[in-house]
């Protein structure tokens, strides 16, 4: 009876002796009392879109967030600013990042539509908000692999707005090729701890009482280069289900600074009344839902050669 306790409490010694290693090599939150931080390796690759960047480096690349739900949005885009892939003699390629679903019926449709449109990046984490840097950050490690020629990135969501052509036409004016970031500028925003709030941090997971300057999540451009820098950094910056914020702090590490891309407001997170005019001098424009994504850019198209009136 004795030598079967002794060999019960050894084997829990060993167990523990395990654990206690593991977690050491690990350098696990739970035990160090930090913040999570983000694993590069995390998910695997379960779609990949048909994009050559070294036959054919983009000159605009635009990774799209969007979830199995928002397939009309996707289509949308695909049938308008997405389709674009000659703009001002600058290739572009848009793509769609997309999690996992418990649905067996949702994951088969990606998966077919992923088969015929070949446009799809896709890992192996669940879709969910809360994962939202997950796939932020899947998008650019897959210009950091398989599209560092890219010379600039944009991040943005499926229910935006985007003036591709404008972009690429203040992109070439600015003629910035490296450490380069725009967007909407968020400069002294504040965490909030409002618990009922969808963008509440905890002191535990941000302690400090201002973010970094970061752009909104909603459409942010940076250079080519600035995809891998952001990458490698990352793993070395406390994990956040912000991934705007994220971002911001992969820069302040980086010392990458926030420049506008122009001298008038060209991204508009909170949305804009659409007028022919106004929305040929935009960048990005969000809460746009798909059947306006279609009247805008037909509108936009039906106009082509004629002339606003001068401010």
């Amino acid at each position: 009876m004795a030598s079967a306790k002794l060999r019960w409490l050894y084997m829990a010694l060993v167990v523990l002796g395990a654990l206690c290693l593991y977690f050491s090599m690990h350098d696990l939150a739970l035990f160090r009392g930090g913040p999570f931080i983000f694993k590069k390796e995390s998910g695997r690759f379960l779609q990949l879109p048909a994009v050559d960047c070294r036959r054919d480096p983009p000159f605009l690349v635009l990774l799209v967030t969007s979830s199995h739900e928002q397939l009309s949005a996707r289509t949308a885009i695909r049938k308008t600013w997405g389709r674009e892939r000659v703009v001002r003699g600058k290739r572009t390629e848009t793509v769609f990042l997309l999690g996992t679903t418990p649905s067996e019926a949702a994951a088969l449709a990606v998966a077919q539509e992923g088969r015929r449109h070949r446009d799809i990046i896709q890992k192996d984490f669940l879709d969910v908000y809360l994962n939202l840097t997950l796939k932020t950050m899947m998008g650019i490690e897959w210009v950091h692999h398989f599209c560092p020629q890219a010379a600039f990135v944009m991040k943005t969501d499926s229910d935006m707005f985007v003036n591709v052509s404008y972009l690429v036409e203040l992109l070439v004016r600015k003629n910035r090729t490296a450490r380069f970031v725009t967007g909407f500028l968020k400069m002294h925003d504040l965490p909030i701890r409002e618990k009922r709030s969808k963008w509440f941090v905890s002191r535990y997971e941000y302690p400090w009482n201002k973010y970094p300057p970061f752009c909104s999540g909603t459409a942010y451009v940076f250079s080519g280069d600035v995809a891998s820098q952001v990458y490698n950094v990352s793993e070395s910056v406390p994990f956040l289900k912000l991934e705007d914020v994220f971002v911001g702090l992969c820069l302040a590490k980086l010392r990458i600074s926030l420049e506008e891309l122009h001298s008038e407001q060209t991204f508009f997170p909170g949305g804009l009344t659409f007028s022919i005019c106004r929305f040929r001098r935009i960048v990005a424009c969000h809460h746009v839902q798909p059947q306006k994504m279609l009247i805008y850019w037909k509108a936009l198209e039906d106009s082509a050669g004629e002339e606003c009136p001068a401010k």
